[in-house]
């Protein structure tokens, strides 16, 4: 098949999908307000469920391209996310990771999103260790992050220190091999809050530095009030000097 016919075909199929999330809408919006606010979640799951069953055709990357716009389009709407939550979140992230499991950044709306606001911390675990089969301590660049994202995960949702521990060792491993600006740093923090670990399943101290990571990378307000209330909770300060440089003091003494 040539590329012309290829590059068509793709493009009929993703045409088809979105037609059909628009005639789907345009039902919605003749059946009055409330019972399209209440059928939206209906129509994306179908819109999803459509998108992850098309072909790739050689279009993965922007075929991933389009679940995250959508993704984030989704995790925005603050008014539907109340009402109905986050349900849909690992229908995204299941597109993402089979297309582009190389995609570091979205990785972590995947734990933050499925683990802390859906509460699904072994979908979002599984998600990430399918990802990780498809990466090297090189490749992609920053890739050491997710198994950092693993190893909160485990530690603060989970409850598994010793697992933790050892995804920390591998984020520690891999950073070292990379040739990143901040893999120095992440090398060193992680292999600290593994040796945390080893002394001490269930380290106050390793959850503030996993709690930490989630504070500083937050997106969004509730992300972060929700980890600034568990640190502080767990004996930790959070300081933010002139610069608007956030980092977390340990006011406690159990390792």
């Amino acid at each position: 098949m040539s590329f012309l016919k290829i590059f068509v075909a793709a493009l009929l199929s993703i045409v088809a999908v979105n037609l059909q999330y628009l005639r789907l809408t345009q039902i919605q919006q003749g059946s009055g307000q409330a019972i399209h606010t209440a059928k939206h979640q209906d129509v994306e799951l179908i819109r999803l469920n459509a998108i992850n069953r098309s072909p790739n055709l050689g279009f993965e990357n922007l075929l991933a391209d389009s679940l995250f716009l959508s993704f984030l389009q989704y995790f925005g709407d603050s008014k539907q996310r109340k009402e109905f939550g986050y349900g849909l979140a690992p229908l995204y992230f299941d597109g993402l990771v089979d297309r582009d499991p190389r995609f570091v950044e979205a990785y972590l709306y995947l734990s933050n999103t499925i683990s802390l606001r859906l509460g699904k911390p072994n979908r979002s675990i599984a998600l990430m260790e399918k990802g990780l089969e498809s990466l090297t301590p090189t490749t992609p660049p920053r890739s050491y992050y997710i198994w950092r994202f693993k190893a909160t995960d485990e530690l603060l949702f989970l409850g598994d220190g010793e697992a933790a521990k050892q995804s920390f060792e591998k984020s520690a491993e891999w950073a070292r091999q990379s040739s990143d600006e901040e893999a120095p740093l992440i090398a060193e923090i992680s292999s600290q809050t593994a040796q945390f670990l080893a002394k001490n399943p269930v380290s106050r101290s390793a959850q503030i530095s996993a709690w930490a990571q989630v504070l500083v990378s937050a997106r969004d307000e509730e992300t972060e009030q929700i980890a600034t209330e568990r640190i502080e909770s767990l004996g930790g300060t959070i300081v933010v000097n002139e610069g608007g440089q956030v980092s977390v003091n340990f006011n406690i003494y159990d390792d």
